[in-house]
């Protein structure tokens, strides 16, 4: 290697600015059940849309699983696996009325999809079958997790900084946290009704 070229790898290499990613992790306590821990958007950020689709599938009169954390942008499959026919539809996200949705009826083996560009909560209902409902959560960030049967979470990959953590459960009120990542980081949450 000729020394310019030697100066120019050595300024390149050791001038640039490593970013550095942590892990965020913690538990949710208080509540009973799947919670889902975010990071709230991040000021002059954006994130690209995931290319991969999830499905969430109506089968045993139940949406399956009951609760999906996706990124903002997602595509969202909602398939029927039972042998009547279902509907899909949501009043709001996060209290929007205008944000809400009904992708109409469709048989066994059918699914439809729906594109997700608004972070918030989501309840999902069935307008057939009164009882059936489930949730997404749509996160502004790609740095979410749901949490295990005790509470815990590990949101891996997030670049050192510092953020808005917000834990949401189903039967409680959603609550933020502040986090400086510096390689890891801790947040528990509790919440209540």
């Amino acid at each position: 290697m000729n020394r310019i070229a030697l100066a120019a790898f050595i300024s390149t290499t050791l001038l640039t600015p490593v970013a550095f990613a942590g892990t965020i992790h913690g538990k949710v306590s208080g509540v009973k059940g799947e919670s889902v821990v975010y990071v709230e958007a991040v000021a002059g950020k954006n994130f690209p849309a995931p290319t991969q689709h999830v499905t969430m599938d109506q089968k045993g009169l139940m949406f399956v699983p009951h609760i999906i954390a996706i990124q903002q942008g997602t595509t969202v499959e909602f398939l029927n696996s039972d042998s009547v026919a279902h509907n899909v539809f949501w009043p709001s996200i996060s209290g929007n009325k205008k944000l809400g949705h009904n992708l109409g009826t469709w048989p066994q083996g059918q699914r439809q999809s729906f594109k997700f560009d608004n972070p918030g909560v989501i309840a999902l209902f069935c307008n057939v079958h009164p009882d059936m409902a489930g949730y997404l959560v749509v996160s502004p960030t790609p740095y979410f997790a749901t949490t295990d049967k005790t509470g815990a979470y590990k949101i891996d990959n997030v670049p050192d900084g510092s953020y808005t953590v917000t834990a949401w459960n189903e039967g409680a009120k959603s609550k933020t946290n502040p986090v400086n990542v510096a390689g890891d980081a801790s947040a528990d949450f509790t919440l209540s009704k």
